[in-house]
């Protein structure tokens, strides 16, 4: 049984496909909310979800025409469009995640004492030191990972290496500089 509220959303993406912008504002009141909320379940991230729910009715504009009430309801094709949106956002966000994280754990380890200050000079000696007893490979990666900027991906594609193993001694080099300056800081205190 189709319910009224049903027939109201099929009108207003009707008069949307025929260029009525106020059917989009309509259809936006109506299920701005639901589209925020299953946004922000999945992206967990509120500047995210609000952009996704921004591009997911844009999207609905764009393809209202396309809409077809035999494949299910309104909300459930609005509902599907920001599943889809917001899970392909939280794909591209992992995929540069993973190397921004890779990124930030070794600024996090070597900025501060690749910047010279003089009470930190043992510290910054010791990092130097870690990273010059790496293998060439783990250092070499790890380099590219943080002055270049590459993800994975794109490190073992310069480097015909398989991605498991571009993967594998990232992690193994920054398991080894953590190690360093963990114990470095445990004998301090």
């Amino acid at each position: 049984m189709v319910t009224s509220v049903d027939d109201e959303a099929r009108d207003l993406i009707e008069q949307m496909a025929g260029g009525h912008r106020p059917a989009l504002e309509r259809l936006y009141d109506r299920h701005a909310r639901l589209v925020f909320a299953l946004a922000l379940r999945i992206l967990r991230n509120q500047a995210d979800a609000e952009e996704v729910t921004q591009e997911v009715f844009l999207q609905v504009w764009r393809e209202a025409s396309r809409y077809d009430p035999a494949r299910g309801t309104p909300q459930a094709w609005v509902v599907m469009l920001t599943r889809t949106r917001a899970i392909d956002k939280l794909r591209a966000a992992r995929r540069l995640g993973d190397h921004r994280r890779e990124a930030a754990d070794l600024e996090r380890m070597v900025v501060p004492w690749a910047r010279g200050a003089d009470d930190q000079t043992a510290d910054r000696q010791l990092v130097l030191g870690v990273l010059a007893n790496l293998s060439s490979a783990q250092r070499q990666i790890l380099e590219l990972v943080y002055y270049e900027g590459l993800t994975q991906t794109e490190i073992a594609d310069r480097m015909g290496l398989p991605l498991g193993t571009v993967k594998t001694r990232i992690r193994m080099g920054l398991e080894q500089l953590r190690t360093a300056l963990n114990n470095k800081r445990a004998t301090a205190l």
